[in-house]
């Protein structure tokens, strides 16, 4: 394998350039995330209401169309043991949504276990006081999604995680959304 030197890291022959967004969906807040062309630094960028879903789809769309990302990566909720739950269901769903709204960017979802966990690690050790979590929290996560998606895509040589494929509109009437 090949590799090349950017500026600040070694990045492997095959990684994709390009902006990408990492979001962790939660039942009140999403948390946002970007990293740089070259996939080296993840940043947070900002913390979306989930308070009217539609608002929230639609400042994701704006986000989208701000930073033109190669791809969006969605953060699935898996238990410990890897299956999935209600919260993983409710994401599954939500990024179905966010699919028809941003298409034709790509969705993916990447295992997130234990983000939010690591996120409040992190805000702890730099001194932040738990009560002030709350408003940053999910961008934190978010950036943990995104750098464990970019070092997975180093280590194997392509893109993490499952590929979300746009609902049929038939079958999503049928349920109601």
């Amino acid at each position: 394998m090949r590799w090349w030197l950017t500026w600040t890291a070694w990045v492997p022959d095959g990684f994709r350039t390009g902006v990408r967004l990492a979001i962790d969906v939660g039942t009140v807040r999403i948390g946002v995330a970007r990293c740089d062309l070259h996939g080296i630094l993840a940043t947070p960028v900002r913390t979306v209401s989930r308070k009217g879903e539609r608002q929230g789809l639609r400042e994701l769309a704006e986000l989208v169309d701000e930073y033109d990302p190669i791809e969006v990566l969605v953060g699935l909720p898996r238990s410990l043991d890897g299956g999935e739950g209600p919260a993983a269901r409710a994401v599954r769903a939500y990024s179905g949504h966010l699919v028809r709204t941003i298409r034709p960017v790509p969705v993916r979802m990447v295992d997130e276990r234990l983000t939010t966990v690591t996120a409040h690690q992190v805000l702890h050790a730099a001194g932040r006081s738990s009560r002030r979590h709350r408003e940053v929290v999910d961008q934190v996560a978010a950036v943990t999604i995104l750098e464990a998606a970019l070092d997975a895509e180093r280590q194997q040589g392509t893109p993490p995680g499952e590929l979300i494929k746009a609902p049929d509109p038939d079958h999503s009437d049928q349920e109601g959304t």
